[in-house]
Parts: structure tokens; sequence; C-alpha cells
């Protein structure tokens, strides 16, 4: 049943003395669903996922995995729950086979490991010790070890960080087999690509907080706007220049970098042309784009998410 709600959060609370570092989160996630948490480190995204997953305890707040309380039924949890976490410390001198095979030794019952080392595009590397793995390997031996027992909820944290471009899209298409096979997944990450590529649903969050839920394609249209134009100003912007310019929904400053919002690109464009030509403005690097996450989460906070 594909409506099933398999991950249900409600008001989720992690202190630390004074510091909160997760506040009131709550969300659901239904059955073969791929649902991000995106935000910049910091944000509260790995701390929440170990609350879920058993490794931190909640100070307040309840939350469900497939029907299993967090807090309650902790054993219960950990067989239909799957997990590669941010730092995954593998026995370096063991092989590829034999770490796969000793972990299915801790299951009751495990997948076929030769398809789980051809899924994820290990075979190759079977006999290799752990050590000599790439980056992109020891993260998709990650995947293959959280996915050992066949769980019905996988939890990938920041599962493409450090990698290389083909590397991440290896990545990405194993996810989206998940998501073929059945599987939930939940995954958090600060790449905004990745969390469009993937995700049915996202939830953004920083400071601790989730500031916006919804489908990548709907936050992107709550904008109000389809392009962005970037560029740079060798002399100090007005801000009310660019606000009373035709075509133009919103305007982000910071320092001399200026990227205005628009639903009407052409007419933004010669706007910005006569304003510059009646102000001595002098415009540098300026490129155009079609609207992204990234603009919803400078939309939202002010800032970047590569600068938080």
């Amino acid at each position: 049943m594909q409506n099933e709600t398999m991950v249900d959060v409600k008001g989720l609370v992690k202190r630390y003395g004074s510091f909160v570092a997760v506040n009131g989160v709550e969300f659901q996630v239904k059955k073969g669903e791929i649902f991000g948490l995106l935000g910049p480190n910091g944000a509260g995204k790995t701390t929440t996922i170990e609350m879920l997953v058993g490794l931190r305890k909640p100070d307040q707040g309840t939350a469900t995995l497939a029907d299993f309380d967090v807090r309650k039924q902790v054993n219960k949890v950990k067989e239909v729950i799957g997990v590669q976490l941010q730092s995954t410390s593998l026995f370096e001198l063991l092989k590829v086979e034999e770490i796969l095979h000793l972990y299915a030794s801790f299951y009751p019952s495990h997948v076929d490991i030769n398809q789980l080392v051809e899924d994820m595009l290990l075979t190759e590397k079977r006999n290799d010790r752990i050590k000599g793995l790439s980056g992109g390997q020891k993260q998709r031996l990650a995947i293959a070890l959280a996915l050992i027992h066949d769980p019905n909820i996988v939890f990938l944290d920041e599962p493409t960080t450090g990698l290389d471009p083909q590397a991440r899209r290896t990545l990405w298409d194993i996810v989206l087999r998940l998501k073929e096979r059945g599987k939930t997944v939940l995954l958090s990450t600060h790449y905004m690509d990745e969390a469009h590529v993937l995700c049915d649903r996202i939830g953004i969050m920083d400071q601790g907080e989730l500031i916006a839920l919804d489908t990548p394609t709907n936050l992107v249209k709550k904008l109000q706007s389809t392009s962005t134009v970037e560029f740079r100003l060798t002399n100090p912007p007005e801000n009310e220049w660019f606000m009373e310019m035709d075509g133009v929904e919103e305007v982000s400053i910071k320092d001399t970098f200026v990227q205005l919002y628009t639903d009407d690109l052409q007419l933004a464009l010669t706007s910005l042309i006569q304003v510059s030509s009646e102000h001595n403005l002098n415009i540098e690097d300026l490129q155009t784009r079609t609207a992204t996450l990234e603009d919803v989460f400078i939309h939202m906070t002010g800032r970047s998410l590569r600068e938080s």
C-alpha cells in the first residue's frame, strides 16, 4: 500500500545545554518515497537522523518507523531500518566480501550477497581490502551494509559528500533503484541538485528547524519567479534601484553580488540595462539561469546554502 506512512515524526527536540540542535521538527514519509532533508552543515539534519535511528535520545517529541516507536521499541526499529552514516568506520583490512558476510551474520536472514555486490557495482572489488577502495566505492559498500538485511526504510546521511561528480551520479542511480524496489528512503544533503534529482519531497532545515516542506517543483514555484539574473557590481548597489525595475519580483544583495528574481527574463534584462545606464553601474559576470532550490533557501534565510 503506497500511501502507508513509514516515518512519522512529531515535535522532535534535541538540546545540548542551552543550544537547541533540533527544534520541534515534524514530517511524515510515505512508503516508497524518497524524502530529503536539505540544509547547510549544522542545520540539524544529522542530529534528526541520529534520533530516528536510535543513536541519540530525543529530549521531546515522538517518532515511529513502520509503526514502531523509536524510544520504546528499539530492537523492532533496528529490524526494519538500514543506516549509512556520514562517517562510517569500516574494518580496513577486511575484504569487501568478508565484511558483507560478517554483517549478514548479525541478522536472522539476509539478501543474496552476490546480487548485492553486483547492485552496488562492487563485483570487481569483492576480493579487495577495504583500505584500497576509492571514496565512492567505500560509500557504495556502506550502503550495501545498510541493505544486507533487506530493510524497509533506508537512511542515507550525506551519502555523496566528498565524491567526484561521476561517483555522485553513480550513487544517485543506486538510490533511485532503491525506490524502484519499493524501499522508503530518507536522506540528508546540502547539495541542491542532489535533492532536486532524487527527492519526491524535501524538508528544508535551518538552525534546527524545518522551515519548508514540499516537492522540489512546488518549492521553486513558491518563489513566484522562474529565472534568476546574477551579476557583480564594482560600485556599491542601492537596493531600491532594482526593486523599481520592471519584471523584477525580488532582489537579493550580498556585498557586491546581486540576484534578481523574475518571471519575465527579457523584461528584467531590458530594465537592468536601463537602470545601469541611468546610475552608471559597472556590471560584471552577468549570467541568467532557471530558479533552483538554492534560491528558495536564499529567499527564506537571506543567505546561500554554500555560505552557511
